[in-house]
């Protein structure tokens, strides 16, 4: 009995003395009170729980979400939902633990986020965050971020800007430009689709005059007497009576009832 009682003891001992890193995060020792500068990578480590713990810290990339109001350059507040994707270095692990913490989210890098903002947003109008312009003022946040950050073992990899939040009268003004400047290109199209229209009509009309003028040009009077006898040649080939009124140039037929053709 006491043997079984000492194995438990000692398999219970032997579990707490042992811990698991996983892929993706790194474990750093605290001994007394003190970090190790090694770093564990993942794999099963053991310790001695009594004066040591094993502190373990993600390093993959990590997401903060943030919903912040954000100053513009024309003054106006502007709400914004914002994630920050961000990493930790793992052999910089230890001196974040010693320097910042544990929570490095809080102490350090929502503080230098909210700082980035405030200063780059300032130099945007509050229409350039709800246009093209949204991705240069990520980048330039992110840099901004980068730069205070340097040498701490956080890398800022993006800030996204997920929902920008507009005063309603400003929304409503950039509503009203887009909705005119659609119509204005609407307009445009179809003042186009005339001009087109009006052109093929013009080349149309100067097509069926120049065919006329060339009509008009070939009729002379010697095609006219040469028209009249070929008619004349062809009429008395005919084997149906009829009567034949001319004044040498072009014939008139009178029928059998009396009608000229």
């Amino acid at each position: 009995m006491k043997k079984l009682i000492a194995s438990c003891l000692m398999l219970t001992f032997l579990l707490s003395s042992c811990t698991v890193i996983r892929e993706g995060e790194v474990g750093v020792k605290r001994n007394l009170g003190k970090y190790r500068d090694n770093v564990y990578t993942s794999g099963l480590k053991g310790y001695v729980p009594i004066f040591t713990t094993i502190k373990k810290v993600s390093t993959q990339t990590n997401n903060i979400e943030v919903n912040i109001t954000i100053p513009s350059k024309e003054g106006l507040s502007i709400k914004s939902e914002i994630s920050i994707l961000y990493s930790i270095m793992p052999n910089k692990v230890p001196t974040i633990l010693r320097t910042i913490g544990e929570d490095f989210e809080s102490n350090v890098i929502l503080p230098v986020f909210r700082s980035a903002i405030a200063d780059v947003t300032s130099r945007f109008f509050a229409k350039d965050m709800h246009s093209g312009e949204r991705s240069t003022i990520e980048v330039a946040i992110k840099e901004q971020m980068m730069k205070n950050l340097e040498g701490r073992g956080i890398l800022i990899e993006a800030v996204l800007m997920k929902s920008i939040q507009l005063p309603a009268s400003l929304a409503r003004a950039i509503e009203a430009k887009l909705s005119a400047e659609q119509e204005a290109q609407r307009m445009e199209f179809v003042l186009q689709s005339e001009r087109r229209e009006a052109q093929r009509k013009k080349i149309e009309a100067e097509g069926v005059r120049d065919a006329q003028l060339i009509i008009a040009e070939g009729l002379n009077p010697m095609i006219l007497n040469f028209k009249s006898i070929e008619a004349f040649i062809e009429l008395a080939k005919s084997s149906n009576a009829k009567v034949i009124i001319t004044d040498g140039s072009l014939p008139m037929l009178v029928d059998s009832e009396g009608n000229i053709q």
